[in-house]
């Protein structure tokens, strides 16, 4: 036991650095590199998020605000639900402590997780040549477990919600060009377990309000394309809470340090920037074809600063840890086909992981992804729609080499549906 001890202690310097970073990068298992959702609408979901050129719907107010103003003059409102299953992520090799004790022969395994996810968008109706609109959604968040040793010691829970209110206005330049402008507010709230036993636990939990914005630009030069470009900004959740640690004084590492109370913490995490170029083809067939590049600024995440305003908790776990992520590139394909009353869909993107090799844990098993969609529209009545859509993730197996894994991860699947109605008035 004092070999364990020695072991997991050593190690506790960079482990409360990675809880909100660990609440927030579950989303990297779910549908994107980092830890953002991009299908935020059934469209979204649909088209694999290659809904930018062509946003057509209620959804434009977050995909495209720009395009609110080629839209028909009506006012139109969707609301979607967005169920989301996780595999359990194996990983099998060898850890190693910050201490330089290796473990060999590990095979372990993540808990499934689902969860329930609801949207609302709205456009407004032309007035004098200016739309408005609102987006109600979840763009990153959801949750990881671990239910075993050593990955338990640093991610037995972590679960994130965070909701963004996005109102947004466009202003129709010309009948070819149209800019679109939003503001981001978002809501985040997290909670974070981790421990090892008789040596340490951590129960966290925190919360913050942040802001951002977004800018659109759409050009149609002719009735069959649509050229556009969008940028979303970095917004950091400067989450602040509490945290009930124990941290055992009488381990060989400790030096005599005990924690055994709540403490305040503070953190701030970015939500990368993101520009995004798209281009849409309507041919005679009423088969339109789009195409994205997405951008991820994310080098923005350098080192994850846990701060404790409590010197002997700040000495024990406040320590930086280095991230070091880097920008990444995404590329989204989307084709929709109108007919009488349906409209079909279905995408595909290739999306690349921004975490290196050398930072990579079991906080955050990513890997690069393809993922593929399947979705569409049904027209009930003049005014109302209902629609249905899914995608599934498959993210790639992942040989990692670093300071404290040898091994692979491998099972890494995601399987989202989306169901829908939009109600134009």
């Amino acid at each position: 036991m004092t070999k364990i001890k020695i072991l997991y202690n050593k190690s506790l310097n960079g482990l409360c650095k990675k809880i909100v970073l660990l609440s927030m990068s579950s989303t990297s298992v779910l549908m994107a590199g980092g830890y953002k959702i991009p299908d935020t609408s059934l469209n979204g979901i649909a088209l694999c998020a290659a809904n930018v050129a062509h946003a057509s719907g209620a959804d434009a107010a977050y995909y495209n605000p720009a395009n609110m103003n080629f839209m028909h003059d009506e006012n139109t409102l969707e609301v979607d639900t967005m169920s989301i299953a996780l595999s359990d992520i194996n990983y099998q090799g060898s850890y190693t402590s910050s201490a330089g004790a290796t473990t060999t022969g590990h095979n372990l395994d993540s808990q499934k997780e689902n969860f329930f996810i609801p949207t609302l968008h709205y456009v407004s109706a032309n007035m004098s040549g200016t739309r408005f609109g609102l987006s109600i959604l979840s763009p990153a968040g959801l949750s990881k477990r671990w239910n075993a040793q050593p990955a338990q010691s640093s991610a037995e829970e972590f679960t994130l919600k965070v909701v963004e209110i996005n109102p947004s206005v466009s202003f129709l330049v010309s009948n070819k060009v149209s800019v679109g402008l939003g503001f981001r507010a978002l809501y985040s709230e997290g909670a974070v377990k981790a421990s090892y036993p008789t040596v340490y636990s951590q129960d966290m939990s925190g919360n913050s309000i942040d802001y951002g914005y977004n800018a659109a630009l759409s050009y149609k030069p002719t009735h069959e394309l649509d050229i556009a470009f969008t940028y979303r900004s970095q917004v950091n959740l400067t989450e602040e809470g509490s945290a009930t640690l124990f941290y055992d004084a009488n381990g060989p590492a400790a030096g005599g340090v005990a924690l055994n109370s709540k403490y305040n913490t503070s953190v701030k995490i970015p939500i990368p920037a993101t520009a995004s170029l798209a281009a849409a083809y309507t041919f005679p067939t009423k088969t339109t074809l789009e195409l994205v590049y997405e951008r991820n600024i994310w080098s923005a995440y350098r080192e994850l600063n846990f701060n404790y305003a409590n010197p002997t908790a700040e000495a024990v776990f406040g320590s930086a840890k280095q991230k070091k992520w880097n920008d990444t590139n995404t590329f989204r394909l989307g084709i929709t086909q109108k007919l009488d009353e349906i409209t079909l869909m279905a995408g595909a993107v290739i999306d690349k992981t921004p975490v290196p090799v050398e930072t990579i844990g079991f906080e955050l098993p990513d890997s690069n992804s393809l993922s593929v969609s399947l979705g569409g529209r049904y027209q009930i009545a003049k005014s109302v729609n209902i629609g249905l859509a899914t995608l599934y993730s498959m993210r790639e197996d992942r040989e990692i080499s670093n300071a404290s894994l040898t091994g692979k991860f491998t099972n890494s699947k995601v399987l989202a549906l989306s169901t829908g109605l939009e109600y134009k008035f």
